[in-house]
């Protein structure tokens, strides 16, 4: 129930990254991250946040011990791949960039979440939006389905119950 009342009350603009906003998108991608299952993962899972992204900081800095995942900042897909990343949160990467990514972490099961991915049609599974001044997430089941990876139903039916914008 609190994860559904931290996706519900976001409602700062969420591309420009300011001050406050920053805490609704940690806690967005901690909730996702905390309702997925790997299956072969011991600990927490590794967090690749690409330098691009306007939240860089927010998800990298901070108490470590409340995060659910370790952050690993990388510039690139080489550097993805040498992190052995566990989940990929993408910046300004298009969908087809995040695509060709993704298909490079082959028979890995991988969690991807984008924050510049409006249509949510291709590239990442889960989509930060903006929309009347709210932030929410939508997910791509087919991206998901291919992911390797398990979410909670809950964090699915949130992404789909959003019909109050």
């Amino acid at each position: 129930m609190t994860l559904a009342l931290v996706f519900l009350t976001a409602e700062t603009p969420v591309f420009a990254a300011p001050a406050g906003q920053e805490s609704a998108v940690r806690d967005i991608v901690s909730g996702i991250v905390s309702y997925t299952r790997w299956p072969a993962l011991n600990g927490k899972p590794r967090l690749c946040i690409f330098s691009s992204s306007a939240f860089v900081m927010a998800l990298s800095h901070g108490e470590s011990h409340t995060r659910p995942f370790l952050p690993v900042t990388v510039e690139n897909e080489q550097q993805a791949l040498a992190a052995k990343c566990d989940a990929l949160y993408f910046g300004s990467e298009t969908p087809e960039h995040q695509q060709k990514i993704i298909n490079s972490f082959q028979n890995r099961p991988l969690l991807t979440i984008a924050e510049q991915n409006l249509e949510c049609s291709f590239g990442s599974a889960f989509c930060l939006q903006m929309k009347s001044q709210r932030l929410t997430f939508a997910v791509n089941l087919d991206a998901l389905s291919r992911s390797g990876v398990r979410v909670n139903p809950d964090v699915l039916m949130l992404a789909r119950n959003k019909k109050y914008e």
